[in-house]
């Protein structure tokens, strides 16, 4: 790791503690079925090349993203096996699908349609997507012509069938049930497929909390995404299946400066924070820009220093924040400050409630102007 990737904020990445979420999630799966990586938002801002190689030489070569650009970043890089786009990719760049071998996700009949209807040196290798009911993307499963039609389109090769479930993460009765009538009526869907002779091709239904909950189910893949960073998608939440994951992404950055403050000063924009007491205060070098939320302004957000937790106070700037340091001993401009990470006031899920989000929306905005390195050190907490 070089000065300059730890020079102002960054984020360091725990490869072990992936393939620790790898083995954990397998666990759990059914027999016959394999992992589809979800690395999609620069693998929920972890860093989807780094995530998709060191994937690769664990054995897992299924991978999803959300867009063509992003397929293409890991052919560039080398990453080997299939990417599927889970999104839509405009009709002027359907030929990089097959020029990348990506697979493209067909999102209704129309969408099928018009690619069928293009003038293509090759077929463009596809997935249907089936609207079960969550009503974003899909053709409905009501319409089993035009799925069937779909399969027998000439220019499009279909490999896979799937569908989201769109309240897997919820344990309410109502929506149990509503889970359960999606899983039907996918599985309705294929067996009238078959029925017509059609060879349906992989099917997949679980993402990460179709997993966790309803691990009976049996596809060819699971697409696994926030577990496998090892983290849940909020704090207090009842699962079915809980696993022993690890996170693999914290985020650090470094005191800029120190001063001492007294009673009734003030600190940043808007005054927001004014001191009751004297204080000692450092600038730390990371802020909203970076995807630290600023919303955590004046809410008793925590971070650590030197093995102590420290404060944040008044309002985020774009830049950089302040936290107070007063019982933080042996301080020192450079110190590194870890504002996420493994301990439980400042893990991904704590900052995500304290913020009112999910951890999905906090690590996928993680800014570009961090540098993800892969930590070396035996514990990369430290």
């Amino acid at each position: 790791m070089s000065i300059l990737d730890r020079d102002r904020a960054w984020i360091e990445i725990n490869l072990d503690n992936l393939e620790h979420n790898i083995k954990e999630i397998k666990k759990v799966m059914q027999e016959g079925s394999e992992i589809m990586a979800v690395v999609k938002a620069n693998a929920y801002g972890h860093g989807s090349v780094m995530i998709a190689k060191k994937l690769n030489e664990i054995g897992i070569y299924n991978f999803a993203v959300a867009t063509l650009q992003e397929g293409i970043e890991l052919r560039k890089n080398q990453i080997e096996g299939d990417i599927l786009i889970l999104g839509y990719t405009n009709f002027e760049d359907i030929e990089y699908v097959t020029k990348y071998n990506l697979i493209q996700t067909i999102i209704d009949y129309k969408y099928a349609s018009i690619i069928n209807n293009m003038e293509l040196e090759h077929k463009i290798r596809v997935h249907i997507a089936m609207n079960t009911g969550m009503n974003r993307i899909g053709e409905d499963f009501s319409n089993m012509d035009k799925i069937i039609e779909i399969y027998r389109m000439k220019n499009l090769l279909v490999e896979g069938i799937f569908t989201h479930l769109c309240v897997a993460d919820s344990n309410a009765e109502e929506d149990i049930l509503f889970t359960k009538g999606q899983v039907q009526k996918f599985y309705n869907v294929i067996e009238q497929i078959e029925r017509n002779g059609i060879n349906v091709g992989k099917k997949h239904i679980q993402s990460s909390y179709g997993l966790l909950n309803y691990p009976e189910i049996k596809c060819d893949y699971v697409r696994t995404g926030i577990i496998m960073y090892g983290v849940y998608s909020s704090k207090n939440e009842v699962i079915k299946t809980k696993l022993d994951l690890k996170p693999v992404l914290s985020l650090k950055a470094r005191i800029t400066s120190m001063r001492e403050i007294n009673e009734g000063d003030s600190i940043s924009y808007g005054r927001t924070f004014k001191s009751n007491s004297k204080l000692k205060i450092a600038s730390v070098s990371i802020g909203y820009a970076d995807g630290y939320p600023r919303n955590l302004s004046n809410k008793d957000a925590r971070v650590f220093v030197n093995g102590k937790k420290a404060s944040v106070l008044g309002r985020i700037c774009m830049d950089q924040l302040v936290i107070d340091v007063s019982d933080v001993d042996k301080i020192e401009v450079g110190d590194i400050v870890e504002l996420i990470g493994e301990k439980e006031e400042i893990s991904a899920e704590s900052i995500a409630d304290k913020s009112e989000t999910i951890t999905y929306e906090l690590l996928s905005r993680l800014g570009s102007r961090l540098e993800r390195v892969i930590c070396k050190r035996k514990n990369c907490q430290d």
